[in-house]
């Protein structure tokens, strides 16, 4: 499928386990034209190495800052009206792209498009303390960076990815763009994996916990805050 350009964000903090697959998935996509952005966020493997390697990537190395800052700096460059993510030990269906640039072409009123993801544990990793066996069983729907598309008029609208988060980064995103009145989506199709392996952020769960339960509360501050302004 032909349509607007698409700009794909990547960062990576030592992924070279992973990166190729993340990177080979995106140039699987059954969509066109495609601007890739890989933000090296301070890797001190071979992730550089894999990401030069593919010429038409743009290639951006910073100090180590976390994910929200990498992906900043991914959007600050990023060409598109329409801005992706896919974090580097992750994997995109062939459709994906082509599935939530259509509807959001589709759908003007809509500012971002999430849709299901698949999880998958690599081979030989130790379960992680929130392994829930139903979690793996079903399909379900995700709202992290890998599973959205989000038009870059949003950003400039909600902000961009608060950096102080460097664990639940996604739901304190999420909470100022409802708070802001962004419409979004939810496709039915699975087009994202989800590996899950000893070194996903995610095993960080009580920090995330907590950040998530502190954007909630500043969720709820600004409704407040509106409804006293209003009021």
């Amino acid at each position: 499928m032909k349509g607007p350009l698409a700009s794909v964000i990547v960062p990576v903090y030592n992924g070279e386990r992973y990166l190729d697959a993340a990177i080979k998935s995106i140039f699987n996509q059954d969509y066109q034209p495609i601007e890739v952005i890989v933000v090296d966020d301070g890797s001190t493997d071979n992730s550089a190495d894999i990401a030069r390697a593919y010429k038409e990537i743009q290639y951006i190395y910073q100090p180590n800052q976390g994910p929200s800052a990498a992906r900043n700096t991914g959007i600050a460059v990023a060409q598109a009206e329409f801005i992706a993510f896919l974090d580097a030990d992750d994997i995109w269906m062939p459709s994906k792209l082509s599935l939530q640039v259509s509807y959001l072409c589709n759908h003007p009123e809509v500012g971002f498009v999430v849709a299901n993801r698949r999880m998958s544990i690599e081979e030989g990793v130790k379960k992680p303390p929130w392994y829930r066996e139903h979690l793996f069983e079903q399909d379900r729907v995700c709202f992290g960076p890998s599973a959205v598309v989000v038009r870059r008029s949003v950003f400039e609208k909600v902000g961009l990815y608060n950096p102080s988060f460097r664990y639940g980064e996604s739901a304190e995103w999420l909470t100022r763009a409802k708070d802001a009145g962004i419409h979004s989506a939810i496709l039915p199709e699975t087009l994202l994996v989800l590996r899950v392996h000893d070194r996903n952020l995610t095993y960080h769960l009580d920090e995330m916990r907590s950040n998530i339960l502190h954007a909630l509360k500043a969720s709820v501050d600004r409704q407040r805050s509106q409804k006293r302004r209003e009021g």
